[in-house]
């Protein structure tokens, strides 16, 4: 079973804990790609198999959220899951619809944002969030992230909650991000709820949850190598090629430089290589 799956993540769960439950299920070896916080919910995408060896092919996949920040509160962790560090009386302009795309508007665009606190980054060998657990704080260089799109969504004005959606780079903080909309906006916030809505091309409409896999799962689901690299072109071996490709073996290619999908003289399916230079190489052999 080599593949993906694409998990709807629940809450409660960390990543880690997908990761293992798909691992006990199947026997195979399983890694995900882009961490969920336990409170956070939507798409996990999960290596199985061979499709571990996809993962380079999507860390830097741009990503979809649809966040919900409270005002009125701050948290030591960002999210409504730590301790009130700070309450603060929330004007009704923080509340208009018209302030709240401003500040939307505002926050689009390249910039750099520094990490928080409770987020899984290393220093020195150990996660930021076991310094932040002991009181410690420690300093983070800022980090280049872009915010391609937002949307307004939904105003509470009684539970003083605004819910909207943001496009975004790798490596954004939504927490973080919702703690800049709020200052903006002239008060103080903290993510309340966040649904990862799309990662790369995997949508949460494709996704199916962790209760599915752990009943009969079909793999219907999962997402071939095969079918990952779908709009690449393919390359077709002879049988000499085609033992020297499986080998490691260097063989020479008209073809431009990029990824392509490789096919024995059957035509069928038998992994990635990679044409740079006039060479292709093996790169994923299933």
């Amino acid at each position: 079973m080599d593949g993906i799956i694409i998990i709807n993540k629940e809450q409660g769960y960390t990543s880690n804990d997908v990761v293992q439950i798909i691992k006990k299920k199947f026997n195979e070896k399983v890694g995900h790609t882009g961490t969920l916080d336990p409170m956070a919910t939507g798409v996990l995408p999960i290596l199985v198999g061979k499709g571990t060896l996809l993962s380079k092919y999507l860390i830097n996949h741009d990503k979809i959220y649809t966040a919900t920040l409270k005002l009125g509160i701050k948290t030591d962790t960002g999210d409504i899951t730590g301790n009130v560090i700070e309450e603060k009386i929330v004007d009704e302009n923080c509340l208009k619809e018209e302030n709240i795309i401003k500040v939307l508007e505002e926050i689009k665009g390249e910039q750099e944002q520094t990490p928080p606190m409770y987020s899984a980054i290393k220093v020195n060998g150990k996660k930021l969030y076991e310094y932040a657990r002991k009181g410690l704080t420690i300093d983070v260089a800022p980090r280049k992230i872009n915010i391609y799109n937002t949307e307004i969504l939904y105003i509470d004005k009684q539970n003083k909650e605004i819910r909207f959606k943001v496009s975004c780079s790798k490596g954004t903080y939504i927490r973080t991000l919702c703690e800049t909309v709020a200052k903006k906006l002239g008060t103080i916030g903290t993510m309340s709820a966040l649904v990862r809505e799309k990662v790369g091309d995997f949508e949460i409409s494709e996704a199916i949850k962790l209760s599915d896999i752990k009943a009969d799962y079909n793999d219907d689901k999962l997402i071939s190598i095969e079918k990952f690299f779908q709009n690449k072109d393919e390359i077709l071996l002879s049988p000499r090629s085609f033992v020297a490709f499986i080998n490691g073996v260097k063989l020479m290619a008209d073809n431009i430089d990029g990824v392509y999908r490789i096919y024995n003289s059957n035509k069928e399916f038998v992994g990635i290589g990679i044409v740079k230079n006039g060479i292709l190489k093996r790169d994923i052999v299933i």
